[in-house]
């Protein structure tokens, strides 16, 4: 039986099947991947000094010279193939909530609803200042000058409402990620290698609480051996043929 076939059977069978999502997921829309050999964001630039919380306090006008790229990048990325079949998997109740550490709201233009965005957001911008919260649009329309930056009313420049390296996750969204591995019978991954805690520990809730696992990523990662399907094959591929055969 193909390994695409064995996860259809285990999603009819299950009661509360749940999506993790990771990187690998956007690569298809253009959006590159943080650890594949050569073209991982992570191989080009160093995290602690593109995305750690102190790279920012330190001199957000030399961080917001990287991430306006980035930004620019992901706000002219469109959803893939593999976000619409999930999309399509949650209607059809073959998905009951999708987890992403992705902050490029790919999965929620492909029409998936029931998310938990773990590492935040472009959708927001943040003033560490004074607290107050701006929409998307505001981080857009100033950095259409190439030397604007987003500030807050205040003066301040504002920060992403993603999280960096050295920052807690939102609380409110961790707390639902955790409910749902606990709730659990099935656990597809899709995209991440699962090295960054502490969402690396969710698909441990899943089995510990008697759950089975599916790794659907191009690397290996450390619950391979613990899964009942692995199948490293590109998303934008697998991920639809999944789905069109779950509503055959």
């Amino acid at each position: 039986m193909d390994a695409i076939e064995q996860v259809a059977d285990l999603l009819r069978g299950a009661s509360f099947p749940v999506c993790l999502t990771g990187a690998g997921i956007s690569t298809a829309s253009g959006i590159p991947d943080f650890r594949s050999p050569d073209t991982g964001l992570w191989t080009k630039v160093d995290p602690m000094k593109a995305a750690s919380i102190d790279a920012f306090l330190d001199d957000p006008v030399e961080f917001w010279s990287f991430y306006r790229h980035r930004l620019g990048a992901l706000d002219t990325a469109q959803p893939n193939p593999a976000h619409y079949a999930l999309a399509r998997m949650e209607k059809a109740d073959y998905l009951k909530a999708l987890i992403t550490q992705n902050i490029d709201r790919l999965h929620k233009r492909a029409g998936s609803s029931a998310i938990a965005e773990v590492h935040g957001s472009i959708d927001s911008a943040v003033c560490l200042t004074c607290g107050r919260q701006y929409p998307h649009a505001r981080m857009a329309e100033a950095l259409v000058d190439p030397n604007g930056l987003p500030r807050c009313d205040c003066g301040r420049i504002l920060k992403p409402g993603v999280i960096f390296f050295g920052e807690a996750l939102p609380e409110e969204q961790y707390a639902l990620s955790v409910s749902w591995a606990q709730r659990a019978d099935l656990m597809l991954v899709a995209g991440s290698s699962l090295a960054v805690w502490p969402v690396a520990g969710l698909p441990d809730i899943t089995l510990r609480t008697g759950g089975k696992l599916v790794i659907l990523t191009a690397s290996e990662t450390p619950y391979d051996e613990r899964a009942a399907v692995v199948d490293p094959r590109p998303l934008e591929e697998i991920l639809p043929h999944l789905a069109d055969m779950l509503q055959a």
